[in-house]
């Protein structure tokens, strides 16, 4: 049986990525350090502990904003801190205003649809393009998006050219799938419900994005970089595509839901950098 006694704790970024290296302060009350640890490559730590008693402990690491809370150290010298999630250095700010480019080359576009009710499909989308507009105040931002319809890819020729097809996206007559997003509503300091339209087969509905803010920070070229992450449910059948193929035992092969899932990376101006 694992030993859980000792000093135990695993650091994360808000989007579930380890953390390396983080360095673990322990502080008595009074404000003295008691010890220093540091984590491992994959962001988990395991040390000793302190003797029994409560302490305070402060998660630091380079590009991320420090994270203080209580140590309780037990009698039998367990001190588990579980999972501690840093926030990315100015992560609770705000992106800077202005035009903001997303950069394909490091988000993703993918939807999620259960296929006999028991397992998961996901397919992703290889070409897409969107600009950001971040305004002052936050809440009237922008965003517009274009999606190549034609682009999906779930692994499989033969399944792709059936979505491909009038039975779903039908991209001969409706190449593009588009988003406009045209307002914000705060959910938390970076947490945002983005209000906008999702144009689909040809048919346009509205369609709110969960979206998280995940900072912002350098990249090599010079520039500015920002990171979202976005999620939303979308119905089928509000865009028109209806087919299915109904099994002997009453199911659907696919569902009519679809979960998206956006991670989103965009630059800072009017275009990527060449």
């Amino acid at each position: 049986m694992e030993d859980s006694r000792g000093l135990r704790a695993t650091v994360r970024t808000r989007d579930g990525w380890a953390v390396p290296h983080a360095i673990v302060t322990i502080t008595d009350l009074a404000g003295t350090q008691v010890t220093r640890e540091q984590a491992g490559e994959n962001g988990e730590l395991a040390a000793s502990a302190p003797p029994p008693g409560t302490y305070t402990a402060i998660v630091t690491a380079v590009g991320f904003a420090p994270s203080a809370s209580t140590l309780i150290v037990t009698a039998s010298g367990r001190a588990d801190l579980g999972t501690i999630v840093l926030a990315r250095a100015g992560g609770v700010e705000l992106p800077p205003p202005g035009p903001w480019t997303i950069d394909p080359a490091h988000s993703s576009v993918a939807a999620i649809a259960q296929h006999l009710g028991l397992s998961s499909i996901r397919g992703r989308f290889a070409s897409f393009e969107g600009h950001i507009l971040v305004a002052e105040p936050l809440e009237k931002s922008r965003v517009v998006a274009r999606i190549d319809a034609s682009s999906i890819d779930t692994g499989t020729k033969l399944r792709d050219d059936h979505l491909r097809s009038p039975d779903f996206l039908n991209v001969d007559e409706h190449p593009y799938i588009e988003y406009r997003g045209d307002g914000l509503t705060a959910r938390g300091t970076d947490r945002w419900t983005v209000h906008g339209h999702l144009t689909l087969n040809g048919r346009t509905r509205p369609v709110d994005l969960d979206l998280t803010y995940l900072g912002t920070g350098p990249d090599p070229w010079g520039g500015v970089r920002a990171a979202f992450r976005a999620t939303t449910q979308l119905r089928r059948h509000d865009f028109g595509i209806r087919f299915n193929q109904i099994l002997e035992a009453g199911i659907a092969a696919v569902g009519d839901s679809l979960k998206v899932e956006l991670e989103i990376q965009a630059a800072q101006g009017d275009s990527l950098p060449e």
